[in-house]
């Protein structure tokens, strides 16, 4: 019998906090396309996409000839995959909601994995990967898109986190799958040593405020702060304020620039 999973409720919290992601996913589309290129992605492999979310990275690769399967905790996100796949013309691509620590295939099934900002969030980086190495074939290959810690978007989870209540202890901070040290670290009982690539996303936002709005509308981690901040004006006009000067530094030509890490290995 299975043991029971020390994190299933932090889990659910993640399945219901992500629900609202679907109009941020719209500007994760170009990353999408740079990780399916980096990743080599050739026509008739087999691909899992990881934490596919709205399934930018999923359809990207099936327009590559890709046989692919993406795999999601969140049912809402799911839905919108199907609706892309849909309109893309990719409607053989299977959607399946399940947890990126215990994958529903059988060892072995992939040419490829990929995950762009999925994996990060699950609590246990090391369980993640021996599932990702698991059901990947002997000669298959991961490619990953993190967030480094130091730049904008890590620092925005660092600075939720210190306004949020505490994660259960165990649980990984998302953020360390930006350093390639930390990634190699991860990845060595599995892979061969990884090779790194750099990008930027662009935000595009006609203020600080207009990004700050969006964000707390979209954004999960950041949506969950301010509702638990309804009742205190003063502190989330305090956290608000701290937020823009936060962006700010990382914000020009009407743009948020925030700056990923792309990660590739052969499976060991």
């Amino acid at each position: 019998m299975n043991a029971p999973d020390p994190f299933a409720e932090l889990k659910q919290k993640q399945r219901v906090m992500w629900a609202s992601f679907t109009p941020t996913a719209m500007f994760t589309t170009p990353v999408a396309s740079r990780l399916v290129k980096f990743a080599g992605v050739a026509r008739g492999e087999s691909v899992l996409d990881v934490g596919t979310g709205t399934g930018v990275v999923a359809v990207t690769a099936a327009r590559a000839g890709a046989k692919v399967k993406g795999l999601d905790l969140t049912p809402e996100l799911l839905e919108q995959a199907r609706e892309n796949a849909r309109l893309a013309g990719t409607d053989d691509i299977e959607w399946t909601e399940g947890d990126a620590e215990k994958l529903p295939y059988p060892d072995g099934s992939f040419d490829v994995v990929l995950s762009q900002f999925g994996h990060m969030f699950a609590p246990r980086p090391e369980v993640a990967i021996a599932e990702i190495r698991r059901v990947l074939k002997p000669a298959g290959r991961v490619a990953l898109a993190t967030w480094p810690p130091e730049h904008f978007t890590g620092r925005m989870f660092a600075f939720v986190g210190k306004n949020s209540p505490p994660p259960p202890p165990g649980a990984a901070p998302p953020p360390q799958w930006g350093n390639p040290a930390t990634i190699t670290e991860r990845l060595a009982p599995h892979f061969e040593p990884p090779f790194f690539a750099r990008g930027t996303m662009t935000f595009p936002a006609l203020s600080l405020a207009h990004y700050r709005t969006f964000m707390e509308r979209s954004v999960g981690p950041m949506q969950k702060l301010v509702e638990s901040l309804a009742s205190d004006e003063e502190k989330l006009k305090t956290v608000r304020a701290e937020f823009d000067a936060l962006v700010e530094p990382y914000y020009a030509d009407n743009l948020v620039h925030m700056d990923f890490i792309l990660t590739r290995a052969g499976a060991r």
